[in-house]
């Protein structure tokens, strides 16, 4: 049975994920709404990936005898300036991510739970790909500037983007 600190831990991430996904929902209809497409596509990609994560966390507490609670998940963002601070805002919530997950993993060490190590390992090089990626869209929208020619050749790039398999 896993302890009450790392279950409500645990908890608490799954929250953090579920609002992630909430999050690149309303990024992807932020694009759609600006009829960016590709965007919106990744986006949508975005927003399963995170919804699997949870989910991911979900069944490994159950697995660990532990009680899954549900809490509320705030509101996400809805307006936006720009493509580019939408991934802006992308990358700075990954990388909060990333620090909930490493403060997730040293609770981990703390309470000598090696099971719970071992499972966070995967989020923590998840993480390492989930902000290259936003970075990569970043470095390309300020590349492109204000070249709608640029941005619409990134929207079709974005829109090739394939699913993955949790």
């Amino acid at each position: 049975m896993i302890n009450h600190t790392i279950q409500d831990a645990l908890n608490e991430q799954i929250k953090h994920e579920l609002e992630s996904a909430y999050l690149y929902l309303s990024m992807a209809a932020y694009f759609e709404s600006v009829n960016l497409q590709g965007f919106a596509h990744w986006m949508r990609l975005q927003h399963q990936e995170e919804t699997a994560h949870g989910m991911k966390l979900f069944n490994y507490l159950q697995d660990r005898g532990g009680r899954v609670r549900l809490q509320a998940i705030e509101q996400p963002k809805t307006d936006f300036s720009s493509s580019l601070e939408v991934f802006e805002q992308a990358l700075k919530h990954e990388q909060k991510v990333t620090a909930l997950i490493n403060g997730l993993y040293d609770l981990a060490i703390r309470e000598n739970d090696h099971a719970t190590q071992i499972h966070l390992q995967w989020f923590i090089t998840e993480q390492v790909e989930e902000e290259k990626n936003a970075q990569d869209v970043v470095d390309k929208l300020k590349m492109a500037a204000d070249h709608p020619g640029a941005l619409f050749l990134l929207d079709q790039q974005l829109a090739s983007r394939m699913g993955e398999a949790e």
